[in-house]
């Protein structure tokens, strides 16, 4: 039984899965493709791979619809291999053949082949698909972009940290020493000590000893404290240049006018 518009509307919304013949997920349901001529669902595009960034097409042919989700007659291989179409909003007659063949259906499969508008040629002829962000109703297609919000976190750069060792230095200094010298001195007999020099035997022999002193360097160590030293941080602010590449939806405009021709508007 074919998808009903009113399940059309639900799926774009619905941010739902779709899942293969056997039961299992393949993906995130993206665009919904209907026939420019019928108006009926024609494709639905699944967005597969690391973050979702693939998207691959799959025909609603026999797909049944259970709440806000798909399954799809075909294994999760089969869409995977599915040949890569651009979901840019249009399917080419060619890329709608390619995939046909893919999945094992005659040329025209499911969407009409009828050229639309009397407009020559089969350029036109194909597919037109609603934007999953809103409902189907709308009038309007959202265009978004991304922005880049630049800040800073704090992370721990390195680490500084005191050591103290002992290294030995040679001081030299002078320091005055003195010592005592032996000097004879003579003096001639006179009044005054004639009596000291006669106070002893006329002849003896003797000996007169004197102490002789003398000074010698002595050396002290004592540890004293000279200075004290602390670890101490400062903020220190750089300019720092940052780039990303950011992402932005454009928006393209086909009207059929007699004759093909596409504007631009971003």
């Amino acid at each position: 039984m074919p998808i009903t518009q009113t399940q059309l509307q639900n799926l774009a919304s619905s941010g739902g899965d779709v899942f293969s013949a056997d039961g299992q997920k393949i993906g995130r349901i993206g665009q919904v493709y209907v026939d420019d001529s019928t108006g009926e669902p024609s494709f639905v595009t699944v967005k597969t791979g690391l973050f979702g960034t693939a998207e691959s097409f799959v025909p609603l042919q026999d797909a049944t619809v259970t709440g806000g989700d798909i399954r799809v007659g075909y294994s999760k291989d089969e869409v995977k291999d599915a040949p890569r179409v651009d979901p840019d909003g249009r399917i080419t007659p060619e890329e709608e053949q390619r995939l046909y063949a893919h999945y094992g259906l005659s040329g025209g499969g499911y969407t009409s082949g009828t050229d639309r508008g009397g407009v020559s040629g089969s350029r036109d002829r194909g597919t037109r698909h609603y934007d999953t962000s809103g409902p189907t109703t709308d009038d309007a297609m959202t265009r978004s972009e991304e922005r880049v919000r630049v800040g800073t976190r704090q992370e721990e750069a390195g680490r500084a940290r005191l050591r103290k060792y002992v290294t030995t230095e040679n001081v030299t200094q002078t320091v005055p020493v003195s010592r005592e010298e032996v000097r004879v001195e003579r003096e001639p007999i006179t009044d005054k000590n004639v009596g000291a020099a006669r106070s002893g035997p006329d002849i003896s022999e003797e000996e007169h000893e004197v102490v002789l002193h003398e000074e010698r360097p002595v050396v002290e160590k004592q540890a004293v404290p000279v200075e004290r030293v602390r670890l101490a941080t400062e903020t220190v602010t750089d300019q720092e240049t940052v780039s990303a590449d950011v992402r932005k939806e454009q928006i393209d405009t086909d009207v059929d006018r007699g004759q093909a021709g596409r504007t631009s508007k971003r």
